[in-house]
């Protein structure tokens, strides 16, 4: 993954800044090409995630517009030297930082504020076969949240631990 420090052009009027620049992107390190975007509105200690796809698999850069947000990914990729490890990040509209989540990685957050608009473009399209989930306090992982008793839907209280799911239904990691 790769935190993005977005150029921004603030004065009095506001500020301006690009979200997205292909070319630059590039010179990155980040070669996907995006397909399709997402916004997603949550109310303060609403947790969305562990979720993946694969796998038809997507790569996602995401950005908190509004709010605050504690950010998180996973690396999912069996046999990765990093399998099961964690990295959050806290994204909110002030800092203006991105976060790109690279396919084989789950990927999750949790709003901090009253409200959280977050964005994200996708490099797939969202594939409903192949949509995949890990319990949001799989102790195997250990993620610190900065929140005790999360707002979470139906279905992500019920995925399952990293090591309960099927090998089959997890990437490999490529060297």
């Amino acid at each position: 993954m790769l935190i993005i420090e977005a150029d921004t052009f603030s004065d009095k009027r506001g500020f301006f800044m690009e979200t997205y620049h292909q070319e630059k992107y590039e010179r990155l390190g980040i070669i996907s090409h995006c397909v399709q975007d997402n916004l997603s509105c949550s109310v303060r200690g609403t947790l969305r995630g562990l979720h993946y796809q694969y796998p038809q698999a997507q790569a996602k850069l995401v950005q908190a517009i509004s709010g605050e947000i504690f950010d998180v990914v996973v690396d999912i990729r069996q046999g990765s030297p990093s399998f099961g490890k964690w990295t959050g990040f806290r994204l909110s509209d002030e800092n203006k930082r991105q976060v790109f989540v690279p396919e084989g990685f789950a990927h999750e957050f949790c709003a901090l504020s009253e409200v959280a608009f977050v964005y994200y473009k996708c490099s797939d399209f969202y594939s409903p076969e192949s949509e995949g989930g890990i319990l949001w306090n799989d102790n195997d992982i250990g993620i610190e949240w900065p929140l005790i008793d999360p707002i979470l839907s139906h279905k992500d209280r019920k995925y399952p631990r990293l090591r309960d799911v099927q090998p089959g239904r997890l990437p490999g990691y490529a060297n």
